[in-house]
């Protein structure tokens, strides 16, 4: 046999002779197991390109260096794994070219691909074959048993490291324990380097798991590609924003950013925006990422058609999860087992297409592998509709364990609501891990084939994501929700949906379009001549009438909502909500001593229908209008009465706003030290929970007390806070008066504290859907 290659080195093995052709010069053996022979370097040229694996190369070299050079045992073999196309080979490839230069390895380097993946796997057989030859043993000489040949090959290599020192044996591709195990040599000194798809522990190897690239990295990818092809390429410098995207959509994967660059090499005219337009309005992405000789679809496929049946049923299953990570909980539910199938996930994370997520017990895939994975099923009906019935089997189980999830968080008075949770703070943190996934299978109500559970999904979320401030997320999801009951024709749906959307977008600082929103609820429930639902609707849409600082027309949306619902059944809880945000309106408009009676009305209603936190808002508002009439200390008494049920009930918003509205009272009684504490509190708080404005109408606050103070230079700071984040909503009337809170503060001036403040905010009840 003759006429071999084996990297970048011709060997040629003819009436055993050994003769190998490398750069410069040519050498040749004789090999009767007299002295060995000179082993060449085998190893295949470095990418030129090579570029952001600095890191992983220093752990590599750590690896490989000699026992005199680390603090360490160095274990005889390293092994670098990760998905296909992660850039193994060329890293492996790097890391014993430099091993080499440091001269590491004297007695040489040797190379063998695998080919683990191809439908046909290179045996141990055939690889020690390779092995031998290009140590110098001629073919004659090779013995025809898998035992003889790995007993020979170690006696080779324990000779070489006597006469010449280590040699370093790079076994690329490989797919199985079994193809690898008969190559590690039985002499200490030498080195092998393994790399795969497959984490291999049974090879008892130092890991190196390879990662996708950082962004940076990414860019600096594509920009050394075009720059080896053409010096002057500017089109990386010239289009950042562009690069960019084309980087996300390669997944910041190597072999993708290689093709991509290769694309645009074989196109110099082609802008990068060019591509990336061709890439996004592609079927699939995978696609066009194919240069011909290199394609992401292709060594996809390798991996895939390696996994069993089992293994590439959930392979297809989880790509088909929603969100970016999938619990274990959403993947046994998806497969239809009853426990997390985990041999075939174990399969799975070995071959790298699945990985570990942010948390324990979480999954995520790759965005191209998802995108392969995706391609699959649409191509195959059957594979579709398996597909369709994983996904209505999640959705339906996530509606269930929301709406149990949605009782406790909703639920006021009486007895525990029977559900599968163990209490509120059980409920909260299923509802936290399941977060994104319940995100996004509520935008599966866009598909006729779920809209009915996305859609009862969706207002099973309301609560928590207005408990947890997922306010951009809630407006995602309710738009959604609204499009999908009318599509259903479900108009009840699609009133509590607006209504939801328009709390989502007040809480956004979108208001006009949240008082549209609310609009829109009320006409609906009003049609289907629902007074309750209707009650409800004008009751929110007069908080956001409030928020327009459309005074006069929240109040009169509150009496009607009164109105409505005083002689329905159960309408007692809206009726009290209204009392609370007319009073909220009133104390806006300067009738204090009306603001007074509506939330004392409001109070002693929440209080007999037993709602513990809807009371703590009205009296904390109460405490507002009792400061504004006088009377102070009846004040200091209602918000710190609102702060404890607040803190007990966890509701940290409510909690920093009644600690903001006592140091007011503090600040009006002339106790500026507790007041500016108190203030202080609450601007950290909002600033924790990330509400800006909030946070700004509390700097605000604190201002004021700060120049009552008499600390005018720390009161123009917390101003200039709150105009930089009233700034960020683009609200202009905050703008304007933080202007005239700042030019007060700045020329020192004292003035009466009730006539200064902005940051009147009283609590809306917002819980009426």
């Amino acid at each position: 046999m003759s006429g071999d290659t084996y990297g970048g080195e011709r060997i040629d093995f003819r009436n055993g002779i050994f003769r190998g052709e490398t750069i410069g010069k040519k050498v040749e053996h004789h090999h009767h197991y007299g002295p060995m022979p000179q082993v060449e370097d085998a190893l295949p040229p470095a990418a030129a390109e090579f570029t952001g694996r600095d890191d992983e190369l220093g752990s590599l070299l750590a690896a490989l260096a000699p026992d005199d050079t680390v603090p360490f045992t160095p274990v005889p073999v390293t092994a670098v794994a990760g998905l296909g196309g992660v850039g193994k080979t060329a890293l492996a490839v790097r890391a014993a070219h430099t091993a080499r230069e440091r001269g590491w390895f004297p007695g040489g380097a040797l190379f063998v691909d695998c080919h683990g993946y191809d439908e046909k796997p290179a045996g141990p057989e055939q690889l020690l074959e390779a092995l031998l030859r290009a140590l110098g043993v001629a073919a004659a000489h090779v013995p025809s048993t898998l035992d003889e040949r790995a007993g020979l090959y170690r006696s080779v290599l324990a000779e070489r490291a006597r006469a010449s020192g280590r040699v370093l044996i790079v076994v690329d591709n490989a797919s199985h324990p079994a193809q690898v195990r008969p190559l590690l040599p039985g002499h200490p000194a030498h080195r092998v380097l393994v790399t795969s798809r497959d984490t291999m522990p049974q090879l008892g190897a130092h890991q190196l798991h390879l990662d996708i690239l950082r962004p940076a990295v990414a860019r600096d990818v594509l920009r050394t590609a075009l720059r080896t092809a053409a010096p002057a390429d500017p089109r990386v410098q010239d289009e950042p924003d562009a690069t960019g995207r084309l980087c996300a959509l390669c997944g910041h994967l190597p072999l993708a950013l290689q093709i991509a660059a290769a694309l645009l090499i074989s196109d110099p005219g082609k802008p990068v925006a060019e591509l990336v337009a061709e890439l996004t309005g592609s079927a699939t992405v995978l696609d066009h990422l194919d240069d011909g000789e290199r394609g992401v679809r292709a060594a996809f496929d390798l991996s895939y058609r390696r996994l069993g049946p089992e293994p590439a049923r959930l392979f297809r299953l989880l790509a088909l999860a929603p969100g970016p990570e999938t619990s274990d909980e959403a993947l046994t539910v998806l497969s239809g087992a009853d426990s997390v199938p985990r041999r075939e996930l174990n399969v799975l994370i070995r071959a790298h297409l699945v990985a570990p997520g942010s948390v324990r017990g979480c999954w995520t895939l790759h965005d191209l592998v998802r995108a392969y994975a995706l391609d699959r099923v649409s191509r195959q009906e059957e594979l579709r509709i398996e597909g369709t019935r994983a996904r209505t089997r999640l959705l339906a189980h996530y509606r269930r364990r929301a709406e149990a999830a949605d009782r406790y968080l909703q639920s006021r008075s009486g007895p525990a609501p029977a559900s599968e949770f163990s209490g509120p703070q059980d409920a909260l943190r299923w509802l936290d891990r399941e977060r994104t996934g319940l995100i996004s299978a509520a935008l599966w109500a866009a598909d006729p084939v779920h809209a009915q559970n996305g859609l009862g999904l969706a207002l099973s979320l309301y609560g928590y994501l207005h408990r947890r401030r997922y306010f951009d997320d809630a407006v995602s999801v309710y738009r959604c929700a609204a499009q999908a009951a009318l599509a259903l024709r479900d108009e009840l749906g699609a009133g509590r949906a607006w209504n939801a959307l328009g709390l989502a977008l007040r809480n956004n600082r979108r208001i006009e379009e949240s008082v549209t929103a609310h609009t829109r609820a009320v006409e609906i429930h009003r049609e289907r001549g629902d007074r309750l639902q209707e009650g409800k609707s004008w009751d929110m849409l007069g908080v956001s009438l409030t928020e327009a600082r459309r005074f006069d027309e929240s109040v009169a949306a509150h009496e009607h909502a009164r109105e409505l619902v005083r002689a329905v059944a159960d309408g007692r809880l809206v009726e009290a909500s209204s009392w609370n945000n007319s009073g909220r309106a009133l104390f806006k408009l300067g009738r204090f001593d009306e603001s007074v009676v509506a939330l004392t009305r409001a109070c002693e209603m929440f209080r007999s229908i037993g709602d513990r936190s809807r009371e703590a808002t009205a009296t904390n508002n109460l405490g507002r209008a009792f400061r504004e009439t006088g009377r102070l200390e009846e004040a200091l008494a209602a918000h710190t009465t609102a702060r404890a049920v607040f803190r007990e009930l966890g509701d940290r918003e409510r909690h920093a706003t009644a600690w903001n509205d006592f140091g007011v009272a503090l600040s009006a009684l002339g106790r500026f030290d507790e007041a500016v504490d108190a203030h202080l509190l609450a601007v950290r708080e909002y600033e924790d929970l990330a509400d800006r404005h909030r946070q700004a109408i509390a700097a605000n606050d604190l201002g004021v007390t700060l120049r009552r103070a008499g600390r005018h230079d720390e009161a123009v700071d917390a101003h200039r806070q709150a105009l930089r984040l009233f700034g960020e909503f683009a609200d202009r009337y905050g703008e304007g008066e933080t202007l005239k809170l700042l030019t007060a503060a700045g020329q020192g001036e004292e003035g009466p504290l009730g006539e200064e403040r902005l940051g009147e905010e009283p609590l809306a009840e917002e819980g009426n859907r």
